[in-house]
């Protein structure tokens, strides 16, 4: 049986480590012998195990932000959004490590690893594959470099840090710390998703290192599918959600506006109309004023209410300004609930436009954005009990994201010769 140790920081906590949790789960249910060592336990799995004593991992948090304050000029409102991987635990000598027949890297950042400890565990000799669900393998520290072209070719002058930014800046220094340790040779990287895979092709420090696609897997219940059509008098549910609803790359401001949008020029369509939203919410003052009836449930718990939140509704909308993978597509076409996201990430691989949703092409004008998401509610709307539609989401999740299917696409690349 093979031996397989992810390292995550989190096991629950943000998409990234829910997804990778979901990949274990999903190979020991075909028969590897996965972990997960985290800084951070939220399960209670005997398959996941916490990395270091707490105030190691603490030290080497609280090391490396001191580090990114400093570099930053003392702004707290971007220190989270760069990690620099200076500091970090000596996982290369953790037994689930040294006893892996492979090692499979996740986001490994505030403090986890860093890129010499990256270094010493290729350095054990056995396969080593980095998992990407961001832009930060390909950028010199920032997850998402938003409209910034400088990874193109050579970070540096970093706007993240303000006026401590130079050519000789953090951005530069860790640029080319990953750029020794990818010509080493000894990583291989995936991509969650098409779009990622080639914003890291375009990068001037990934460019011309091979880069597999592959899905992130989704605990999907398939086999007992049913779904009813919405009466004439009902109204049509339209679900929005995310760890955190009311961060601004999610676009709420956006969706509001094409719910007004809707009321202006299709009122005898938006009369018909209800909002449901899900998750976390920093500013509870935010999710006021939507222009129709609207229903907030929270964080959702387990896989029940996960269903039911989207068998209570028709269609589910995205508008973030960029999103890697977006799982809310992928779980809305499973349970029959009509996807409409701006095409702008890789919504492209979850969406073929109005066979198993509606793709909005993306505009810088959040005007035109909110005109393009109202166009495609009222095409959901009509095709509501769209027959032909449901079924073409329901094939269409079970070919891509499937975990076990996924799972084995990821055993092979990771022992591909």
């Amino acid at each position: 049986m093979k031996k397989l140790t992810f390292i995550s920081r989190s096991d629950l906590r943000g998409g990234a480590a829910i997804v990778t949790y979901r990949l274990v789960e999903a190979l020991r249910g075909i028969g590897v012998d996965a972990r997960m060592l985290v800084c951070e336990k939220m399960s209670d799995s005997d398959f996941v195990r916490v990395c270091a004593p707490s105030q190691k991992i603490q030290y080497c948090f609280l090391k490396e932000r001191l580090n990114v304050f400093l570099h930053n000029g003392f702004n707290r409102k971007d220190l989270f959004k760069v990690d620099p991987a200076t500091d970090g635990l000596p996982l290369w000598r953790h037994p689930w490590v040294e006893d892996a027949d492979a090692v499979l890297l996740g986001w490994v950042n505030q403090g986890m690893l860093s890129l010499n400890g990256v270094r010493k565990i290729c350095q054990l000799g056995k396969p080593v594959v980095w998992i990407m669900h961001d832009m930060w393998n390909m950028t010199g520290i920032c997850h998402h470099a938003g409209d910034c072209r400088r990874y193109l070719s050579e970070c540096g002058n970093c706007p993240l840090l303000g006026r401590q930014g130079g050519n000789a800046d953090m951005s530069c220094v860790t640029w080319d710390k990953k750029d020794r340790l990818y010509c080493e040779g000894r990583l291989r990287f995936v991509a969650v998703s098409t779009w990622l895979a080639e914003k890291a092709l375009e990068s001037g420090l990934m460019m011309g290192i091979p880069v597999a696609v592959i899905p992130n897997p989704f605990k999907l219940d398939l086999e007992n599918y049913e779904r009813g059509e919405v009466g004439e008098g009902e109204k049509v549910g339209l679900l929005f959600g995310a760890a955190r609803i009311d961060d601004p790359i999610k676009g709420l401001g956006v969706f509001k506006r094409a719910l007004e949008i809707l009321i202006c020029d299709y009122p005898e369509v938006a009369e018909h109309l209800r909002v449901v939203t899900f998750g976390g919410c920093k500013e509870p003052e935010s999710l006021d004023g939507f222009a129709v009836e609207h229903q907030h449930l929270g964080f959702l718990k387990g896989q029940e209410e996960v269903r039911n939140a989207y068998e209570s509704c028709s269609i589910v909308v995205s508008t973030s300004d960029f999103e890697t993978l977006p799982g809310t597509l992928v779980e809305g076409q499973a349970y029959g609930c009509i996807p409409v996201a701006l095409d702008h990430g890789g919504q492209r691989d979850i969406v073929d436009h109005e066979k198993t949703g509606w793709l909005a092409a993306w505009s810088d004008s959040a005007e035109v954005r909110a005109a393009r998401i109202a166009e495609g509610i009222l095409w959901g709307y009509k095709n509501r009990n769209n027959d032909e539609i449901r079924q073409n989401m329901h094939k269409s999740v079970g070919k891509k994201f499937n975990a076990p299917e996924v799972a084995q696409r990821i055993l092979d690349f990771t022992f591909q010769k």
